[in-house]
């Protein structure tokens, strides 16, 4: 609407304006006319009635002296001489019963003109036409000094009625002048509307762009004043505004880059607790929390994370705390956030610590199997020695005997030292591959040639099946990858039974080389497949000594593999046999 707009405000402004200024000035013209008419009414008749005065005095013949005296008079002036009580004498376009003589002698103000000699004014009404309706005018009487000896008077009066058509014309012209001016403002506010409310609104349509996100949004600049400058300043503050929110929008976009790339999970609270921000370790965090508390509400924090922001923010300082979820360790340091110089909140930092607690305990079982693989053959060497000490063999095969048996578990203790010097230097990769590119099928017929005479002994089939062209090549270590087969075929042949097989499978795939070892044996525990690869691990919990082996091999093996840049994966089910599949990268 008009009357909310700049223009409707400015030009009703203006309006109101010059109505007063109008109001005012009508009122002081109207008293300025109205006794500026009055006075120069008043000054009139008191010149005429001098000079009738003056001319009646003069002539010696009354009759003259009035013709003369009539001639002063105009038409809406009218004259009353009285020269004596018994004469009066009344203007030509004057009527007898107008202002009987009593009136003028028995009136107080009036009389003073026989009785002082003065002149006197008055404004009365009388009559006209009807008793409803009156005509004020302007009574002026002057005195006859020494007219035949008597006291007589001149009266002339006038009607006001001419002062009040002026009245009526100035009326007229000053609300002429506020039409006039009621209609310069309206085309001065339609100016204003195409000199100023245009930019305005330009500006408005702009403010609205730049808030909807369009910071090159420009106002044009039309003129040099204060819009002008206005539309300048918009412009700068628009450009500004771009900078500043793609900074902003840097800066978030880095945060959250920062945070969603972190291993640790952040979880940011308001004072009040709310949570504010979270990365996604802290929300894979809460979700396993909700699932292992068959919780529905994602509003909801694990008591001990409330607890600890809690006393983070009413001490002020930093605490940490510990939880288990789901089978995973977690460590939570709470800090306070300050703002300025008030905390507003805290964050809270997530650490999983399921691999550390996992390599720890590896180190713990790593220093107990190892001792507990190194205290058997140590014993037996012991005891062994004590009894060659001591000459408890009676003859020369006891002797042999213990020797042989000193022997057997000082090879089995230093075989179970390189493969663990072996294995430590895989993990720590300084394994070393000589790598060339051998025939495949000689390379396997080798590696399981090895094996035929125990196979045959335990009348186990082991055999080889080619799915691919028997002169096929690959670039590999031929050695470590030997090391790899031959753990994996004895471990087959170990526990497989009488009757039983065992197949190695070769193939060659676009992408590399498939290998595969499986037997028909005794396979092994669904809950023992994920930890079989791990160091000293063994399915025989009783570790006998013999067909049980270090539990290094399987280690050993899949750190070879590794360094192929292969993979290697085991498949078992009890009863049913055992798979290990092996894949070896082209470019490796």
């Amino acid at each position: 609407m008009i009357w909310r707009s700049v223009v409707g405000k400015l030009w009703a402004t203006i309006l109101l304006l010059v109505s007063f200024v109008l109001l005012i000035l009508t009122f002081f013209f109207m008293e300025y006319f109205q006794n500026y008419h009055l006075e120069q009414t008043e000054k009139n008749l008191t010149t005429t009635a001098s000079k009738i005065a003056v001319i009646l005095e003069q002539h010696e013949n009354l009759d003259l002296g009035l013709n003369v005296a009539w001639e002063l008079v105009d038409e809406v002036t009218k004259v009353v001489i009285i020269t004596d009580e018994e004469h009066v004498y009344y203007s030509p376009n004057h009527e007898e019963d107008d202002f009987p003589v009593s009136y003028f002698k028995e009136d107080q103000e009036l009389s003073k003109v026989f009785t002082k000699q003065q002149t006197v004014k008055k404004q009365i009404a009388i009559p006209f036409n009807d008793e409803k309706h009156k005509e004020s005018v302007l009574l002026i009487g002057v005195p006859l000094e020494h007219f035949s000896n008597q006291k007589g008077a001149v009266f002339i009066y006038q009607s006001l009625d001419v002062m009040k058509e002026t009245m009526r014309l100035t009326t007229k012209v000053i609300l002429l002048a506020a039409l006039l001016a009621f209609v310069l403002t309206t085309v001065f506010a339609f100016f204003l509307l195409t000199r100023v409310t245009s930019p305005l609104k330009k500006m408005k349509e702009a403010a609205f762009e730049v808030a909807r996100g369009k910071f090159e949004t420009k106002v044009p600049i039309l003129t040099n004043d204060e819009i002008g400058e206005l539309a300048t300043a918009f412009n700068q503050m628009g450009k500004r505004l771009k900078i500043n929110m793609n900074a902003l929008r840097q800066e978030k976009e880095q945060l959250s880059s920062i945070l969603s790339s972190m291993a640790d999970g952040v979880i940011t609270f308001n004072r009040d607790g709310t949570i504010l921000i979270t990365n996604p370790p802290a929300d894979r965090f809460l979700q396993l929390w909700y699932y292992e508390q068959n919780r529905e509400s994602l509003e909801e924090i694990p008591p001990i994370v409330m607890e600890l922001f809690q006393k983070s923010v009413q001490k002020e300082e930093e605490q940490i705390g510990e939880i288990t979820v789901q089978g995973r360790f977690f460590t939570l340091i709470v800090s306070p956030l300050y703002n300025n110089e008030n905390i507003r909140g805290a964050v809270v930092v997530l650490r999983d610590m399921t691999e550390e607690r996992r390599l720890d305990k590896l180190r713990k079982d790593f220093i107990a199997n190892v001792s507990h693989e190194l205290r058997t053959p140590i014993s037996m060497l012991q005891g062994y020695s004590e009894a060659l000490l001591d000459d408890l063999a009676s003859n020369e095969v006891e002797r042999k005997e213990m020797t042989k048996i000193i022997y057997e578990e000082s090879f089995r203790m230093g075989r179970l030292v390189n493969e663990l010097l072996d294995l430590a230097r895989m993990e720590a990769g300084h394994i070393t591959l000589n790598k060339s590119d051998i025939p495949l099928k000689p390379f396997i017929e080798r590696a399981v040639l090895k094996f035929h005479g125990l196979a045959k002994e335990k009348n186990i089939h082991l055999y080889v099946e080619y799915l691919c062209e028997e002169n096929a090549h690959f670039y590999l270590d031929p050695d470590r990858m030997e090391q790899v087969l031959t753990n994996l075929i004895d471990n087959a042949i170990r526990h497989t039974p009488s009757e039983g097989s065992v197949k190695v499978v070769v193939n060659m795939v676009q992408l590399g080389l498939q290998m595969e070892v499986s037997d028909t044996g005794s396979g092994i525990p669904e809950e023992d497949l994920p930890f079989i690869f791990e160091r000293f691990y063994k399915a025989d919990k009783a570790r006998k000594r013999g067909s049980s082996g270090t539990g290094l091999g399987l280690a050993i093996a899949k750190n070879i593999v590794e360094a192929h840049k292969g993979e290697i994966h085991v498949r078992s089910k009890l009863g049913q046999g055992t798979t290990f599949s092996i894949f070896i990268p082209r470019n490796n």
